[in-house]
Formats: C-alpha cells, structure tokens, sequence
C-alpha cells in the first residue's frame, strides 16, 4: 500500500521539485469507488514545483508527475489529485521578501 512518503520520495528523486507537499486523502473517501479496507492508501493530493514543468502543457506537467507513481497506481492507489504550483527561482525573489540574515552569523 502506498504511503505520502513513498509518493514523496519518488517525485524527489524524479522531479527535483522545489516544492513538495504530499497529502493522504483516503479517509475523506471512504464509501466512494476505488476506497480500500483501510482509511489510507488509495486517493492523495500532490502540490508540486519543479523547473522540469516550464514551457510544458498542464497536461504534459501531470504526466511527469503520474510517471514516477505508476508502480504505485497499478498496486491499489485509486486516485492523484495534481495541482501545479509556478515554480519560482530564488534569485527572482525579491530581496525585500527574503528571509532576513541570521543573528548568529
């Protein structure tokens, strides 16, 4: 069974994202077509960034997300639910945004 961890470290290693944030959504599932025994382990949301999406249709961006999760989906996970995040690089950043220096340098 599929855990957000393994979903997580999966996109990692496939995607070098810049954000990531992996949700188990299975228990707000439960009754519906694809829910399992268990309240975890077949339906997630993934939030995601990554330089690899830039110039790529949304379709094409959910493809290199489902790529990596494909052993995962074939073994019970039912559904993914995607959401792109604009990935913003930290030089373009304003200065005025950042984190300020740490008082201990």
């Amino acid at each position: 069974m599929a855990t957000a961890t393994d979903m997580a470290q999966a996109l990692r290693a496939a995607l070098g994202p810049t954000q990531l944030e992996v949700l188990d959504e299975s228990a707000d599932h439960a009754g519906h077509a694809g829910a399992g025994p268990h309240p975890y382990g077949t339906h997630f949301r993934v939030r995601i960034a990554s330089p690899q999406f830039a110039g790529l249709s949304r379709v094409a961006q959910h493809r290199l997300v489902y790529d990596p999760l494909r052993q995962m989906i074939t073994q019970g996970v039912h559904a993914i639910a995607i959401e792109i995040i604009p990935h913003v690089h930290p030089a373009a950043t304003p200065s005025s945004l950042q984190a300020p220096p740490s008082q201990n340098s």
